[in-house]
């Protein structure tokens, strides 16, 4: 198995790319060399005239990694719609080979991998050429995950489909985040606990609206 974790969620704007990057810096403040890749990107940027990859630039910046971010993407797409559509508008369709060379080049450049997916757990990247969706590209890269779910209503139903999701296509959930968290919150405390009854998998940490850093994840990383 690579040594990495790939980041999922319950759904659209949960908050992949905002826990990644907070991951990536607190490990490279931990002292791993750890990376970020993004097999497919929506919703791209044109700044100047050239396409930015928004959600990899910013865990670079927040991480402070200075690549070019760009180069850490497979596929970037302008229209902010799911992989597969986007794909078929800029007639180039995601492939799993080049993902998969992709990840296996830039692992060489790190100690630890965060990869993080686009949409929910059963987003799709292609639907035409073949059928590739999300799963079949974490299952393709070795990789566990961990599920983005956010602390407000309806979490608890989202979060409980997405690990039982993962459970029937043989995916490893290494463990939940649960973000915009708020302890004081009499509704988010129980979210967390019946989460975690639900499932049987442990939220690991949960992070705080606007948070700058997430709490020692050196131990649940422990093959980093």
């Amino acid at each position: 198995m690579a040594k990495g974790i790939f980041i999922t969620a319950t759904g659209t704007d949960i908050g992949k790319t905002y826990v990644s990057a907070l991951i990536v810096k607190k490990l490279r403040e931990l002292g791993y060399n750890c990376g970020y890749y993004k097999p497919a990107l929506s919703g791209a940027e044109i700044i100047n005239g050239q396409i930015m990859a928004g959600d990899c630039d910013y865990v670079f910046k927040q991480a402070r990694i200075s690549l070019n971010p760009s180069d850490y993407v497979s596929y970037i797409f302008k229209d902010a719609v799911s992989p597969h559509l986007a794909a078929q508008i800029e007639n180039s369709p995601v492939k799993l080979d080049k993902i998969k060379s992709d990840f296996e080049r830039i692992k060489q450049e790190f100690d630890y991998m965060v990869v993080e997916g686009a949409g929910g757990i059963a987003c799709p990247f292609n639907v035409t050429q073949e059928k590739l969706m999300l799963a079949d590209i974490i299952k393709t890269l070795g990789l566990d995950v961990i599920i983005v779910s956010s602390a407000f209503l309806g979490t608890i139903n989202s979060t409980l489909l997405t690990a039982e999701y993962a459970k029937h296509h043989e995916i490893n959930v290494r463990g939940i985040v649960l973000n915009n968290y708020d302890e004081n919150d009499l509704m988010h405390q129980d979210n967390r606990k019946q989460i975690e009854a639900l499932t049987g998998i442990k939220v690991i940490t949960t992070v705080k609206k606007d948070a700058k850093d997430i709490e020692d994840l050196s131990i649940f990383f422990k093959e980093a």
